[in-house]
């Protein structure tokens, strides 16, 4: 009777956070609320809590609101932090202007490159780059309408093709920077074999073996498929089937001197050009210098507002300016209480007995040559959710939570978890026709999104396809 009840209410209250997510509503009060009927009900059936350190308050009815308090708590002060001073980070470039210069730098190249067809894996991998400073998919999209596409039209490109470069410009660029990225590395840090493993670490040594051919791969696809589509679109051009597209936007042009351009350009990067320049010291020299993402963050910003003090020569207008710093910090308070709702509501997975159930299934099958079987039907899931909502992100910080039991269960690295989980989940984003940044590309263009998404789909489905052989053969 117990099992009964622990699969009826597990998939009860999977079914409403998928609903939600499918939805498009805000799930972070869904996965609070479930995980707290959860974590009652295993109370009830006589359970204890399943939280490391876990101190009861005496009273039944309190005990969920204390996981609550006790897993901001331990997320505020490791990945909560990280992502605070990412978000801050991130307001204060864009309030100085230099995520406008990066842009305008990274940009001006393009113009010089007169192969419509060779600008396509070109301004694929810059979008990507570019990702890096705006790593909103929506907001880089909007930057680069209007700033990148006219440029593209004006070099002969069709109208789907550069909107189809443009919807998937924010995907899986390795950067340690991602708030994804660092949840996923303190979820790591749980498993015995990842100890104390930082963002970096995970970054550099993992995601990037696989999400960095599989970039230069969907460039080439993304070459060849364009090509293909808009020869089709021509065949129906002169059958009259295409209506002409008016162009919108104007090139962005940012004035100021070499050296202002240069120094403002790299502002934005400067904490992962700390964090590599670390990397590679120790990779080469085998000292240990540990500069943590949040060092870098606070260096980076240290070494912004002496840029601006030399540039304005006012202390107070920089000053003053600064205050976007602690806005943006704010304004990254919803990832963090994610990640939180995330936590709680796997908490209650775990109290009702539900991921000891699936330790005990997945070790018959441990040995068998069928380890792939986890992350392929985490992928299959991921595609199934992401296209329907149109949402990577909230699936992504959602399940982070799961990826250490899940693979103590299964019996595999979790890496092998992990890497196909993130990355799927970013590039089957913009094969949803209800995705933020598909509606605005289409919008934009005035074209239907599903027309977007056939530009869009063989490269991100080939990409997909790619990055989970690559997951399995270097991590499995």
């Amino acid at each position: 009777m117990s099992n009964l009840v622990m699969y009826a209410s597990a998939i009860i209250a999977v079914l409403i956070v998928i609903v939600m997510l499918i939805k498009k509503m805000d799930i972070k009060i869904t996965l609070f609320l479930m995980g707290s009927i959860l974590i009652l009900l295993s109370i009830f059936m006589g359970q204890k809590i399943d939280l490391k350190d876990f101190a009861t308050t005496g009273s039944v009815w309190l005990d969920p609101l204390q996981v609550i308090v006790v897993q901001f708590k331990q997320t505020l002060s490791a990945a909560g932090f990280i992502v605070l001073l990412l978000g801050g980070y991130t307001a204060y470039m864009s309030s100085i202007g230099a995520n406008e210069v990066t842009v305008s730098v990274l940009s001006k190249p393009i113009a010089k490159i007169k192969s419509v067809y060779v600008l396509v894996p070109v301004v694929f991998l810059i979008g990507n780059l570019l990702s890096l400073v705006i790593p909103s998919a929506s907001n880089l999209a909007i930057i680069l309408l209007a700033t990148l596409f006219p440029i593209l039209r004006k070099a002969g490109m069709s109208a789907l093709t550069a909107g189809a470069v443009i919807a998937t410009s924010a995907t899986i660029v390795p950067t340690p920077l991602g708030s994804d990225n660092v949840a996923i590395a303190q979820e790591l840090a749980k498993h015995a074999a990842f100890a104390n493993i930082s963002v970096s670490d995970y970054v550099f040594k993992y995601h990037a073996v696989v999400s960095i051919p599989t970039l230069l791969l969907i460039a080439i696809v993304h070459f060849l498929w364009q090509k293909r589509m808009d020869k089709k679109a021509n065949r129906q051009a002169q059958a009259g089937q295409e209506p002409e597209v008016i162009e919108t936007g104007k090139e962005t042009v940012v004035s100021g001197g070499a050296l202002y351009k240069t120094v403002y350009a790299i502002l934005p990067v400067f904490p992962i050009i700390l964090l590599l320049g670390s990397y590679a010291v120790q990779m080469t020299t085998g000292k240990s210098i540990n500069i943590s993402v949040e060092v870098a963050t606070l260096v980076s910003l240290v070494f912004a507002i002496v840029c601006e003090l030399i540039r304005h020569r006012s202390g107070k207008s920089v000053l003053e300016k600064t205050e976007s710093f602690f806005k943006g910090m704010g304004g990254a308070i919803p990832i963090v209480a994610l990640l939180v709702a995330a936590s709680v509501f796997v908490t209650g997975l775990k109290s009702i007995g539900l991921v000891g159930e699936l330790q005990d299934s997945m070790q018959r099958i441990q040995g068998n040559g069928l380890d792939f079987i986890l992350p392929l039907i985490l992928v299959a899931l991921t595609a199934l959710i992401v296209i329907l909502s149109g949402s990577g992100t909230a699936l992504i910080f959602a399940m982070v939570p799961l990826i250490v039991p899940l693979a103590e269960a299964a019996g595999i690295s979790p890496i092998a978890i992990s890497v196909p989980l993130g990355l799927s989940g970013n590039l089957f984003r913009a094969v949803s026709p209800v995705a933020a940044v598909t509606l605005i590309v289409a919008g934009t263009i005035k074209v239907d999104p599903i027309a977007i998404v056939k530009r869009t789909s063989v490269p991100m489905i080939v990409g997909v396809i790619f990055m989970f052989l690559l997951s399995m053969i270097v991590f499995l």
